[in-house]
Parts: C-alpha cells; structure tokens; sequence
C-alpha cells in the first residue's frame, strides 16, 4: 500500500518524548491563540486505515490545547435527518468560524473509501465522490481556510500483532474491537481505493500526511508539529489575493427581452390563483410522500414582488411543510464563514419546502457592485453557486429560481405607494432609492449571472412582473410543472 505517497515513520523514546511534550504544547497553545486574531479557520482531517490510532490522535489535540476553541466532529453512519439532505450538509452546517479549529474524524474521504470498498458506489460513482472532494475542498482553501488532512496508517503485520494482543488479553479486549477486524479486512482486500483517493485528493490546497502510527509517540509528535507549523506559516505569509485583470465579456440582455405588457385581469387572476394553488397544494402533499424536497429561490428588483408571490405559494400549504428564509445582511456569525453556509444549513429534509426570498446570488449581484466581495470572490462564486445547486438537484430535491423584473417606472410607483400605506411604509428606506441609481449595473451583473448559473437542474425563470397577477400565476405554474416531473420521474 501506499507506493505513490510518502510514509511519515519513525521512533521516538520515552524520554525525547517527554523532553519534547512540553514546548511543544506551548508552541500549540500559542499557536492557537494567535489563530483567535486571524482572519481564517483550520480544519483537520483524521482519517485512516489505523481506527484507534486515528481516535488516539484527536484526543491528543484536545488534551495539548485549549478545547474551548477547537470544534470537534466524529462522522459515522449518517443519520436519518442527514440522509434526508444532500451528502456534504453534514459537513457544511459544521464548518469552524475564522479564528477556530475544526477536528473533523473521518468525514468526507474515509466514506468515500467505505463506500467504495463495501460496494455501495461503483467506480465511476467513486471518482465523481472524488471530483465533490476537490471541489468541497477548494472553495474552502479558496476562502482562506487552512486545510491538513491526517492518514493513521499501521503496516498490516503491526494492526495485525495488535489484534491478536488485544484478543489474548481480555483486560485490553476494549482497546481494539471487532470493528478494527472489519477494517483490517475490508481495507487490505481493496487497498486501490485508499491510493486512488489519497493520490487524487492529494492537493496544494489540501494536502494529505500519511503517517506510520507503529510509534505512537512518532506519531502524536509529527501530527502536532506540524500543524503548529502550518499556522504560524500562514499567520505570517498570508496568501495574495488574486489581482489578475478581468476580461470583460458581453452576454445576451435576457432581462431586457421580457414582455411587461403581460398581464391578468382580476377576475381570470382569480379563477387561476384558486386552480394552481389547488393543484400546488396536492402536488406538495405527494411530493411529502415520496420523499421530494424543494428549494425554491427567489430575487429581483426592489419592490418586485417577491413577498407577495412568496405569500401565494405558502398560503395553499400547511405551516409544517415549509420555513421561508429571509435573507439580509449577513449576521456576524455567518460574516466570519463561507458565504454559502448560512443557506447549506437551511436545506430542507425529505418532502419539505424551503423558500429563500433573496439568495445565495447576493454574492454576484448587490456584493459585487457594492464591494462587499472582491473581484476575485465573486467571480469564482458562479462555479461554487453551480456546483452547490448541482449537489441539491443530485440529491433528488426540485430546484427554481426566479427574477421578478419589473421596469423603473413601475418600481418608482410602488416605491410611491408604500409611503402612502402604513403597514408597507417600513419596506422603503434611503438605500432602495440608492440603488435605483445602479439599475444598469444591476442589469449587467443579473444578465451574467443568468448566463453563467442558469442549467437544467436549476433553471432561472425571469418572470414578467410588471402586473403582479400575472407574475404569481407564472410562478405557481412554474413551480407546479417543476414538481409534477419530478413525482413522476421518482415513479418510474
């Protein structure tokens, strides 16, 4: 095993060991502390085919450093609610914030490789699952996360003595259990798949240490050397920000090609708001059924309709099948993690709904033309927001997305109209006028977007909004075909 990757191995003596502890665990504490001040978090992998060595191992770093500020995470089996969600949720919703550490046991690649071995996945299911893993891994580098993956590994005759130790010896029969002759097994007959993932997942963004745990103390003193290493190397050399020139490309006016004039007299409105909120609402509870989530996204101008058309939608439905998301100005919890965590962490279980009025688009949209993201985060954000809409889709969830487009005078009038009515005046502010002044960037931005991110997974849908019945008959139909595909395609 492991002709393609370094082996870290060696021995240490009981009293280098000892001679060495000490410094080291100031060296780690310090360490930690000036990671308290910086602008990123570290997340650690400890992976391995070594299962005690591994478990040994995070303990270790709880006990050498302060455990108030290191998050730790053990994934086994998924549980019902992860299933329910796309497969990286779980490790989405406990990402560490900047200035923390993440221990994270397991995780990510040693499931790839069970699932792999067990035969759960085939290989070409298995290198797709590597594919997520690059991609997973370097939006996070990308983001300034600093990224060390760990491998325990004990050659097969030192696992094997150790098991058959611990099985002569009933006072150790806790220190390996049957567990640890399973994955003896199971990963010297396809040791292929252990080289594969760690030779392709092996990254400058997130590298992989195999290292030999025969010495323990070897071991424990190379893993913690060397993440102290990597933080105070980071700390002082920060990587540059890309500061390449952008080439500027034109796209198709997609906005610019909507009819406004559509629209709905009253009465008609009426009679098509009753039937497709009756078929919503009986396509939904089908959908519950059979297991089919759906994430509905919703953005456009300033006084659009999104409220509205939200409002038609939830109102054929019971409370318990769906949570609306508003999204603002993110909270400081969500400012100091990668931008698409606050909306990981919303996706719904199995037959619900989730509606996000406003979206994970703010990154290309109101971040980029403000300046709140730098040129090289939103531009990189089409191919993250792609691929995080390629995982929901994959995962079996309905996904729509609709700009509400309305035309500058109708948004000047309803700006007008809701200073006149009391219970609106709170949704116009000076910043709504503000952005008025910006609507030709907003056109340029919104066209990019729409031709970057819209794909048969997760198709956009510019809705006509000019005439607000006409805009939520388009969007219930919409939404209504959407779910209809998909009950029937989970059917066949």
């Amino acid at each position: 095993m492991f002709k393609n990757q370094e082996v870290l191995s060696g021995s240490v003596s009981k009293v280098d060991f000892d001679e060495q502890e000490p410094q080291l665990r100031v060296d780690l504490i310090n360490a930690q502390f000036d990671l308290n001040e910086a602008d990123f978090s570290v997340v650690i992998i400890i992976a391995g085919d070594d299962r005690l060595g591994a478990n040994q191992l995070g303990d270790r770093f709880n006990e050498w450093m302060d455990a108030r500020y290191i998050d730790t995470n053990v994934f086994v089996k998924r549980s019902q609610e992860e299933e329910e969600r796309p497969r990286f949720w779980r490790y989405w919703r406990v990402l560490p914030a900047n200035g923390r550490m993440g221990v994270f046991g397991g995780a990510w690649p040693l499931q790839a490789v069970s699932d792999s071995i067990t035969g759960k996945i085939n290989k070409k299911q298995f290198q797709h699952r590597l594919d997520q893993i690059n991609t997973f891994e370097k939006e996070l580098a990308d983001n300034g996360t600093l990224i060390l993956k760990f491998w325990c590994h004990l050659p097969d005759e030192e696992l094997k003595k150790q098991l058959k130790k611990s099985k002569k010896h009933p006072d150790r029969k806790w220190w390996r259990e049957e567990q640890d002759w399973e994955v003896f097994d199971k990963f010297r007959k396809q040791p292929k798949a252990v080289e594969q993932m760690l030779e392709q997942t092996n990254t400058p963004e997130a590298p992989w240490f195999v290292v030999d745990g025969t010495n323990a103390r070897f071991r424990d003193l190379t893993v913690a050397k060397i993440i102290r290493d990597r933080i105070q190397e980071r700390i002082a050399n920060p990587p540059k920000p890309d500061v390449s020139e952008r080439v500027e490309e034109e796209y198709e006016d997609y906005i610019g090609q909507v009819d406004l004039s559509l629209a709905y007299e009253k009465d008609d409105y009426k009679k098509q708001l009753t039937r497709y909120q009756r078929r919503f609402h009986t396509l939904m509870r089908e959908a519950h059924d059979k297991g089919i989530s759906t994430v509905l996204a919703f953005e456009g101008w300033d006084a659009g309709g999104k409220g509205g058309n939200i409002r038609r939608l939830t109102s054929a439905l019971p409370a318990r099948t769906y949570k609306v998301v508003p999204i603002a100005a993110p909270t400081e919890e969500e400012r100091v993690r990668h931008y698409l965590w606050r909306f990981w962490r919303h996706m719904p279980r199995a037959g619900n709904l989730v509606i996000f009025d406003r979206t994970w688009y703010g990154r290309v949209t109101v971040e980029r033309i403000e300046g709140f993201a730098k040129p090289h985060e939103w531009q990189r954000a089409y191919d993250e927001i792609n691929d995080f809409e390629e995982q929901l889709a994959e995962s079996g969830m309905v996904v729509q997305k609709f700009w509400l487009h309305i035309s500058q005078e109708e948004q000047l009038a309803r700006f007008q109209a809701r200073e006149k009515t009391s219970y609106k005046k709170y949704k116009i502010t000076e910043e709504d006028y503000r952005n008025r002044a910006k609507w030709d960037d907003y056109m340029v931005a919104v066209n990019e977007l729409i031709a970057k991110t819209d794909t048969p997974n997760a198709p956009w849908h510019i809705v006509p909004a000019n005439n607000k019945y006409y805009a939520r008959i388009y969007v219930l139909k919409t939404v209504c075909d959407a779910l209809a595909k998909a009950i029937r395609k989970a059917g066949r």
